[in-house]
Parts: C-alpha cells; structure tokens; sequence
C-alpha cells in the first residue's frame, strides 16, 4: 500500500527556513531565511490537511491554488507544483518572500485553527519557484501570434508588470512608462533587500523585457510625456503608479533638517545595494551610520525602516507608535524579527514636535487606547502631562503614503478620484471613468499589499484583452 504523504500535520511539527543569527544578519541585507532543502519542502508540504474546502486559498487575494501544489511538493513533482503555481500568481518567488502570509493564507489555514501550527506556505511556495528558476522551468515568453493593438502602462510596480505579463503572453504589444531608473517600483526601491534580494526581483523585469515589453525609465507623466499623448499612442492605458505622497508630521520643529521621508530614505539603501553612488547617502542625510535614529510609525513600512537603520550601523533605533503591539498594522513576524536584530518599540508614544533647527530629540507624549474607532480599533488618547524627550540625530516619517493629485499633475479633469484622492475604477474590470483607461493597485486601494496589486492587474489585463476584442460598434452601444 503506498504511503499516505499528505495530513502528516499530527506527526510532523511545524518547521520554518532557519534564520540566520541576528548578530550576522544584522550587518548586512541578505535575505535573513535560509532556503529549505528538497526533504524538508517535502516534509512541511506534507503537512497540508487537503481540506474540502481550503480557507487558505479562499484567503490569498490570487486564490492559488495552494493544496494542489503543497500535495504535488511532497509527492517530489515539483515542476508540476510550480506550473500550478504560476498559473495563477505572476510572481509567486515574490509573494512567497514579502507576503504577509500570517494574515492571509497560514493565518486561515485549518490545522492553525486546530493547534497544531500553520502550514509553512509561503516558505514553500518560495522555495518551488527558486527551485524552477535553478533548473530552468521559468520559460521565456513567447506569444503564439503578435498582435496590433498596443497598452501603455503608467507605473512598473507588481500592478503595471503583472498586467504587462499577462497582455504579452497574449501577444499584445506593451509600453511601460515609469518615473525611476530601473524598473519594479516598491519590489526594487521600496522593500529592502532583507526582505526581497534584488536579483529576484531583476530577473522577473528581464525575463519581461525579453519577451518584447518596453520600458520607458526615468519618466514622469505629466512632465516628460503628457497623459493626452500615452492615451493617442496607445489602444488602451493601465494607470498603475502606487501611492507615493507622504503623510505629513505636525508640530513644532516638524520642518527640522533631519526628519526625512521613509520612501526616500528606503530608496537611497536600495540604490546603494545596486551600487549607485547616492549624494544624500554619502553626506549622511540619508544614511544612520553612527546615529540615534526614530522612526514613527507602526506599519510594514516603519519595520523596513528600522531594520535599515540597524544594517547601516545606527548608534540605536527606536520606533514609536500610538498603538500597543496587538493593535499595531505591520507584520508580528517583521516586529520579532526588528527586536531580534536589535531594535527598541517604544508602544504607545507619539510625536508632539521636535527639538533643535538640525533634529536633536523628538517631543513624545504617552498614549493610552481608548474605546474603539469606526474600523474597531481602539483609539489611542493622549496622556496630559506624561512627556518626553527622546534624543534623535535621524527621524524617519513612516506615517503612510497617499495619492498624488493625478487629475492636476496630468491636467486630465475628467479622470474621476475619490473623496480620498484614489482613482474611481470598476471593482470587477477596473476601468476608470476614462474609455480605455484602466487603474490598478494602491492608486485605487490606497497602500495596500503587493499580492493585491499582482491580483489587479491581471484581472485588468483581462477586461483590456476583452475591450480590445469588443468591435467599436460593438462598444459604442
């Protein structure tokens, strides 16, 4: 009889990728897991209950198909298990290192729910498609038929490349415009390589580039090229540009030399990582060499942050939250990861002003959480007279991003924005209020997560095909 290699969950514990040491990890922006060896995939795949109906993959923005490649995993077929994955997930060795898997997939999963540990899904899902990479199963993409009819794509962030992918494979001819000098967006300049090694993300860009995308780099719309012209040029348009405006602190001393954005202090590391000299870098602006450093806020973004600051040799870091660890939005795991490494949270603070004309120290007043707010979170509520100093030679806004005013910076009136200032798009084809012009990802979401953005913009990719199919008579009724 042959052996039952799945629900091996009640003899078989839970077992992560080992984690580097944090004293060796926290000198430099390797990614900090191990990769799992082929026995111990196998292992922790087996794990999976094979539920009837997965809450896993009901969870997982993409819905992949998540215990058909667990099942094919420990059965040894892995460039099946891949196949099955990037039928669905445009970039699964992404996903598998940066999502938050603790609240998606591993966070419903049914043996969680039963005690007896998550199964390790995003560890696998990385390791299948790095294992299909090594050995070549990545194919090149090769349209069966070219096609006419052209897309122009405002953004190279997951958005705009998933949808790229997805409109080349159908032989469809893709531009994709983006105001940085390499392409990836949050993937290459906004998440450190700790997280997501750039290599991993550069060789998803080439193998797009090789399969007929354009890239038009270091170009913004609205200034190097105008909305009107991208929409003439091309049959449709997909906005994918992020959200990049950052929230703003309030205060005295809020406009001190040495309070910097977090988006601008993330992508200097990370040009510095590819080997570009970076001027704000080499004065210090930019870098926390040698210094006492705060960084204020509590999400994904803040823990990216701190755990630069760390790599560059700061004297020490702080984060500074409003919120408790249980209320706070970032990842548990990138928080444990931060303590690891050597990065002090400071829970229940906030910023009141600043010290000094260069910063010298942050005014924090203590919080305590109050009765819950419309999202059901406790609001936090200041504590009179409970202030003080934290000394800071580097202040890092973490706050959250918002959207530029595209309708302004275009001078394209008729684009429709929310109260909230995101792009007005269908949920289910995601066209704008613009014929033919489409958006994706956090510039209709708002900061969101990349897997979302991945979802986006196939799903996008999909209506442009359909539109591109429709005759015009067809669409004009």
């Amino acid at each position: 009889m042959a052996k039952q290699r799945m629900l091996q969950f009640v003899n078989v514990d839970r077992d992560m990728p080992e984690k580097r040491p944090p004293n060796l990890r926290n000198k430099d922006f390797g990614e900090i897991y191990k990769e799992y060896a082929t026995a111990k995939a196998e292992e922790q795949a087996s794990r999976c209950s094979q539920c009837g109906v997965p809450y896993c993959q009901s969870h997982c923005p993409l819905h992949n198909n998540i215990p058909d490649w667990l099942r094919l995993t420990a059965e040894g077929r892995l460039q099946e298990a891949y196949e099955v994955s990037q039928a669905t997930n445009t970039f699964p060795e992404i996903c598998g290192r940066i999502c938050p898997q603790d609240r998606l997939c591993e966070g419903n999963c049914v043996i969680e729910q039963s005690g007896h540990g998550t199964v390790t899904i995003g560890s696998v899902e990385k390791y299948i498609t790095d294992t299909a990479w090594e050995n070549g199963w990545v194919k090149p993409i090769v349209p069966a038929a070219e096609r006419p009819e052209s897309v122009g794509i405002i953004g190279a962030g997951p958005g705009g490349l998933a949808a790229a992918d997805h409109l080349r494979r159908a032989g469809v001819q893709v531009t994709v415009y983006d105001r940085y000098d390499r392409a990836g967006g949050l993937l290459t300049y906004g998440i450190p390589g700790f997280k997501l090694e750039k290599p991993v993300v550069m060789q998803r860009i080439e193998q797009l580039e090789k399969g007929g995308v354009e890239y038009v780099l270091n170009c913004n719309v609205g200034e190097d090229i105008s909305f009107a012209d991208i929409r003439a040029k091309h049959d449709a348009v997909l906005i994918a540009t992020g959200v990049y405006k950052t929230r703003d602190l309030q205060g005295p001393g809020s406009g001190a030399e040495g309070i910097v954005r977090a988006i601008d202090y993330l992508t200097a590391s990370n040009k510095v990582s590819f080997g570009d000299t970076v001027a704000e870098y080499e004065s210090g602006e930019l870098n926390a060499s040698g210094k006492k450093v705060v960084v204020i806020g509590g999400g994904d973004t803040a823990m990216d942050c701190v755990r630069t600051a760390i790599r560059q040799g700061a004297e020490s870091v702080k984060c500074l939250y409003r919120r408790d660890r249980d209320n706070m939005p970032g990842s548990q795991r990138e928080v444990q990861n931060a303590e690891e490494e050597g990065v002090q949270f400071e829970w229940l603070t906030a910023p009141k002003g600043f010290t000094g004309d260069t910063v010298e120290g942050v005014m924090v007043q203590r919080m305590r959480l109050g009765a819950p707010d419309a999202s059901g979170r406790r609001s936090p509520e200041v504590i009179e007279g409970d202030d003080y100093i934290e000394d800071a030679d580097l202040v890092i806004k973490a706050l959250g991003f918002e959207p530029e005013d595209l309708p302004s910076l275009w001078g394209e009136d008729a684009l429709e924005v929310t109260r909230w200032g995101t792009i007005k798009a269908d949920f289910r084809s995601h066209e704008t209020s613009l014929p033919g012009v489409y958006a994706v990802g956090d510039i209709v979401r708002g900061a969101s997560l990349v897997v979302w953005a991945i979802a986006d913009g196939r799903e996008a990719a999909t209506s442009i095909l359909r539109q591109l199919e429709t005759p015009a008579s067809v669409a004009a009724e």
